[in-house]
C-alpha cells in the first residue's frame, strides 16, 4: 500500500490508507492525467514525488464524481484544469463549502483552498485521453474512463471488492440508476482486462466479471426486498452498515 504500482502501459495506480481509496496516473498524448488524487496531505506529497520520477509532466486532473474524497489537489500537481463531467463539475462547485468541511474532519493536511476546483469536460475530451461513461448511480455525473487500447477501465466508487454499491441520497430510483451503470460497465469491461475501482484491489481477468456479478446481485436482493448475501457485508465491515440501511430505506421509499 502506498507505492506507485503499474498496472498497464501508462497506467498507474497509488492507494491510500484511507478507505483503501486509489489514485489513478494516466500518460496521455500531452502528459500525465491524475484521476482522483487523494487522501492525506503526506500522501499526495508522496503522490506527487512518484509522478516526479516519471519524468513527465501532469498536463491536467479527472474527478469521477463529486464526493469530497475524489475532489483534492496538491499545488506540486501543477495549475492545470481538473476535469469531470459537467454535471458533475456543477455539484462540485455549488457543494465545495461542504467538501471542504468533509475534507477538514475526514483527511490531514490538505490544501483546502485546492479542493472541488473543477471545469466542464470538454466535448473533444481535451487532453482526457479514452471513452468517458457518463451515469447516475452512486452520484451526480458520475464518469468511468475506458482506455481501449491498454485494457484499462476505471470505474470510479463502482465495481470494488470491499464497498458495497452506495446509493446517491440526492437522486431518485437508485436501483435503476445501478441497473443501467452496471450493463454500460459490463459493455466496456469487454475491452478491458482490468478494472481500477476508487477503493479496494485492482481487478484483473476473471475477477471483473466477479464485481460485476456480486454488484448485480447486491441491487438485485434490495429490488426484491430481501436481504443480499454480500461477503464485503459482515463484522469486518459494521461500518457499512448505516449505508447498506440507507440503501434499504430508499428502496422502500423512505
Amino acid at each position: 500500500m502506498g507505492k506507485l504500482k503499474q498496472v498497464a502501459d501508462g497506467v498507474w495506480v497509488r492507494q491510500s490508507e484511507w478507505v483503501w481509496s486509489n489514485s489513478v496516473v494516466v500518460r496521455g498524448d500531452d502528459g500525465l492525467v491524475l484521476i482522483d488524487p487523494g487522501i492525506h496531505g503526506s500522501e499526495l506529497d508522496q503522490l506527487a514525488d512518484a509522478v516526479d520520477q516519471l519524468g513527465v509532466p501532469v498536463v491536467a486532473g479527472f474527478c469521477t464524481h463529486p464526493h469530497w474524497d475524489h475532489l483534492l489537489w496538491h499545488p506540486r500537481f501543477g495549475d492545470v484544469p481538473r476535469y469531470a463531467t459537467p454535471a458533475a463539475a456543477q455539484v462540485a462547485t455549488e457543494a465545495r463549502e461542504r467538501a471542504q468541511a468533509m475534507a477538514t474532519r475526514s483527511a490531514s493536511d490538505v490544501p483546502l483552498e485546492l479542493v472541488a476546483l473543477l471545469t466542464p469536460l470538454p466535448a473533444t475530451g481535451g487532453p482526457v485521453p479514452g471513452e468517458i461513461i457518463e451515469h447516475r448511480a452512486h452520484a451526480v455525473g458520475h464518469a468511468a474512463m475506458l482506455l481501449a487500447d491498454r485494457g484499462v477501465l476505471v470505474v470510479g466508487d463502482m465495481l470494488s471488492d470491499v464497498l458495497i454499491p452506495l446509493f446517491d441520497v440526492r437522486q431518485d430510483d437508485q436501483v435503476a440508476a445501478y441497473e443501467r451503470a452496471l450493463d454500460r460497465l459490463d459493455e466496456a469491461a469487454g475491452h478491458a482486462d482490468v478494472v481500477i475501482p476508487g477503493h479496494g484491489a485492482v481487478a484483473e481477468g476473471s475477477q471483473v466479471a466477479a464485481r460485476l456479478a456480486a454488484d448485480r446481485a447486491y441491487v438485485d436482493a434490495l429490488r426484491r426486498g430481501e436481504e443480499p448475501v454480500d461477503a464485503r457485508l459482515g463484522p469486518h465491515a459494521d461500518w457499512l452498515y448505516g449505508p447498506h440501511r440507507s440503501n434499504q430505506e430508499q428502496v422502500r421509499g423512505r
